[in-house]
């Protein structure tokens, strides 16, 4: 199993209309076994997948949610031994569905991380609940993370917890900043785990969990205006193209890069596909399984098929990097 998380600190940038779409492509397409887990507060990805009664379903006393999985830490029991997925049929896949409340246990994280760096090992665990999480979804082969355009605690500990990581991204100069931010922000802590580690006075009580700092993967550039050139070839307009030239020497500047077979860094890139992806949305359905029942009419049918052609392109390039 290969754990992957789709992170950017920058907000807005269609992170989870990415992740939901490579995600239903991989496994409807490519016939892998796929989970998604909902980590952002937000729940966007928990909505893409399922209608209002689904949600009703999993928002009672009976359902589940990524919530269950960490609050019992908060509570003092100990990781969670149950773990239950809902299955969305449109997309193809598990899911491990989001929850707002999750949002209140960033200070209780970060309150162990604290604890943590001095050799503690019950603050260890804590952060670690992730780690315990992917461990017991090891049938998977892949488990697609969703998270907040955040540098908290919660990211923190998932990336300490994943394999990967993978960045959706728009063309401007925020995004540029972004990166440089996140490559910081990881360096800190990863600094800050390895002093933890070499604190513990009796390394036998630390947990057996697979844990590290998370491999950048690439990323994906997405929302760009696009025209066709003389030759057919689907370009960017000027402006949106100086700055996509500048993203990989940022990368490599930051440190990002280290593990990445040399540039481009580009795993793929999406263009605007204007109201496909509420089409998609308001259907809980991939973008490219779309049909003439959702609302598909006239030219948005050749859309649909250009939709394919893109994330299955995106999806067999971030898989070809964790085969390289």
């Amino acid at each position: 199993m290969k754990s992957i998380a789709f992170f950017n600190n920058k907000g807005g940038v269609g992170k989870t209309t990415l992740l939901c779409n490579v995600a239903a492509y991989a496994s409807l397409h490519l016939g892998m076994k796929v989970c998604v887990i909902d980590a952002d507060p937000q729940c966007n990805a928990t909505q893409y997948f399922f209608n209002e009664d689904v949600l009703d379903q999993i928002y009672s006393d009976a359902g589940f949610t990524i919530l269950d999985v960490v609050e019992p830490l908060t509570q003092g029991e100990g990781f969670s031994q149950e773990i239950r997925t809902v299955r969305s049929d449109n997309f193809g896949f598990d899911v491990l569905p989001g929850d707002p409340k999750l949002a209140l246990t960033e200070d209780f994280l970060a309150q162990d991380w604290g604890d943590a760096k001095s050799g503690n090992v019950r603050g260890i665990r804590t952060n670690l609940v992730f780690s315990d999480l992917l461990g017991r979804l090891h049938n998977y082969d892949l488990v697609f993370i969703d998270v907040s355009p955040s540098l908290g605690a919660i990211n923190r500990s998932i990336l300490l917890s994943s394999d990967y990581f993978m960045s959706p991204m728009s063309i401007d100069i925020f995004s540029l900043k972004a990166f440089e931010n996140i490559a910081e922000w990881i360096a800190d802590w990863s600094s800050d785990w390895d002093v933890a580690i070499q604190n513990v006075k009796d390394s036998s009580k630390l947990p057996s969990l697979n844990y590290g700092q998370a491999k950048f993967l690439g990323y994906v550039t997405q929302q760009y205006l696009a025209k066709k050139d003389s030759s057919g070839r689907r370009r960017g307009v000027r402006a949106y193209e100086e700055i996509r030239g500048k993203i990989d020497n940022v990368i490599a500047d930051c440190g990002l890069d280290e593990g990445i077979p040399g540039q481009p860094f580009e795993i793929g890139t999406v263009p605007n596909l204007f109201s496909l992806i509420p089409m998609s949305q308001s259907n809980n359905k991939p973008v490219f399984e779309l049909l003439a029942k959702d609302g598909v009419v006239g030219a948005h049918f050749a859309k649909v098929k250009d939709a394919k052609a893109i994330f299955g392109s995106v999806t067999r390039n971030l898989l070809g990097r964790l085969n390289g």
